[in-house]
């Protein structure tokens, strides 16, 4: 499990360290600039450099790393000091560039000599590796401030930044790599990112003397007329089962029964009342479901108000771990949603962005712009898991929060939510702790798509492949 710090906790963390443990602040900076170099020289067996140096602790480190790169590595250094806007350097050509001009605490755009500097570096051609954060993106939300260097590599400077994986960061950090320079870090209270070890927890070996029993009951609760594959997609992959389900259920219109038939064999298969194929409460039928270890709600339902009362008979009636997504929220941000406010089951949703602002009454910029600040508040006023889904994905119960790195475009399909929310419904049957099983989930649902992806290209992978994929992401655990 990896920590990811905002800037300003970044910041209390250094001056910790120089007023109260007597680590100077030039120290730092050598080591700082030692670590990115030595990065660098890790890579490369030696080149052609441009360091461009900015003003403040980040410009420090940018001297630091070309004294290194020269006299420890023997690479030929040049360095361009922007503030001086002598750009005739780019007309030279350099195997490499360092970005060392602007830090994390860049607070305006960016403009002048800085983005004309920018610019030289984005069309150099050259490999681009960036000190800490690519110079002119925001640290804690990945936007890019007017400009941003693209970075093939960036090297964080003691601990990853939200503004790495956030919005665009993820595309303008290119590859992320954290260096330890000796900066001690206290607290509990940081974004964390799960990592293969902490997934792997979940996938401990069994006994042998064990039956179907033993690993509990998933039910899945989806379909409309209108919307037919969503749940079977849902389920067809099997995706509660590849988790690790004994038994999952498959609850589907009764008009739409015998569709279903036989497409799901290792499923059980349960109609439910509807009218003209959107489902309505039928109490015998759900109420069978509520000695079930997890259900999830809503893919593909369609927005209705039966749909609202189907949600609310769960939230007043079981006392599991419910899953609420797509209709399930559209529905309940048309009919209500401080129905969330009384009930008795543990609750996971997992809206995408225009989903989450209906839910919310949130402008979409605004979460865009502080999906985690968005997620937390939501969280904690429902008290409920929210996995706020995007290229990184937000997973928090307002007190824990995680972001998920894992996946590609590939995944940019229709149907992957509805994969992802099997799959979570069958993870977050594992454990009492919600947050951090959703967030397991997303990341084998991720890497599975990293998987398929490879074994295809981004512009052919469907949401099908994703889940035959997902046996191959648990086995590299």
């Amino acid at each position: 499990m990896e920590r990811i710090l905002t800037s300003e906790q970044m910041r209390l963390a250094d001056k910790f360290n120089i007023e109260n443990l007597g680590i100077s602040k030039d120290i730092l900076v050598d080591r700082a600039g030692m670590a990115v170099a030595d990065e660098i020289d890790r890579r490369f067996l030696g080149g052609r450099v441009l360091v461009c140096i900015g003003k403040g602790n980040n410009g420090e480190d940018g001297r630091i790393v070309a004294d290194v790169l020269s006299r420890k590595h023997g690479f030929s250094v040049a360095t361009l000091t922007v503030s001086n806007g002598i750009f005739k350097i780019f007309d030279k050509k350099f195997d490499i560039i360092v970005d060392c001009i602007f830090g994390t605490g860049l607070n305006r755009d960016v403009e002048g000599k800085y983005k004309t500097a920018i610019e030289k570096i984005n069309a150099s051609g050259a490999y681009v590796v960036s000190c800490d954060i690519p110079s002119g993106l925001n640290s804690d939300n990945g936007k890019p401030m007017g400009i941003a260097v693209k970075a093939n590599l960036t090297v964080a400077i003691q601990e990853f930044k939200l503004g790495h994986f956030l919005g665009d960061g993820i595309d303008y950090c290119g590859e992320v790599v954290a260096k330890d320079i000796g900066i001690s870090i206290w607290g509990e209270d940081f974004v964390k990112r799960l990592n293969s070890d902490s997934v792997a927890r979940f996938f401990e070996a069994r006994k042998r003397n064990v039956h179907k029993g033993d690993f509990g009951k998933c039910a899945i609760i989806g379909g409309s007329k209108q919307y037919s594959g969503g749940v079977l997609l849902s389920k067809n992959a099997l995706c509660a089962f590849k988790s690790g389900m004994g038994y999952v259920n498959l609850v589907v219109p009764e008009s739409l029964h015998c569709g279903y038939i036989g497409q799901v064999p290792e499923c059980l298969l349960t109609p439910l009342k509807d009218v003209d194929g959107q489902m309505i409460v039928d109490e015998k039928v759900l109420s069978s479901l509520l000695a079930y270890d997890s259900i999830a709600v809503g893919m593909g339902m369609g927005v209705s108000e039966g749909v609202y009362e189907i949600v609310k008979y769960f939230l007043d009636n079981y006392e599991g771990k419910l899953l609420i997504d797509a209709d399930g929220l559209n529905s309940l941000a048309s009919f209500g949603v401080d129905l969330l406010k009384n009930k008795k089951c543990k609750v996971v949703i997992t809206p995408h962005v225009g989903e989450f602002s209906r839910l919310a009454g949130e402008d979409k910029d605004n979460i865009v712009a502080n999906p985690i600040e968005s997620a937390r508040k939501f969280a904690e006023e429902f008290d409920v898991t929210v996995v706020l889904k995007n290229a990184v994905s937000i997973i928090t119960d307002g007190e824990n929060t995680f972001i998920n790195t894992t996946g590609c475009a590939g995944l940019a399909k229709a149907g992957s939510g509805d994969v992802l929310s099997g799959f979570i419904s069958g993870m977050i049957s594992k454990s009492d702790d919600l947050v951090e099983s959703a967030a397991a989930a997303c990341y084998l649902f991720g890497s599975a798509g990293e998987i398929a992806t490879l074994e295809q290209t981004e512009f052919t992978v469907t949401a099908s492949d994703v889940i035959n994929a997902i046996p191959k992401a648990i086995k590299a655990l």
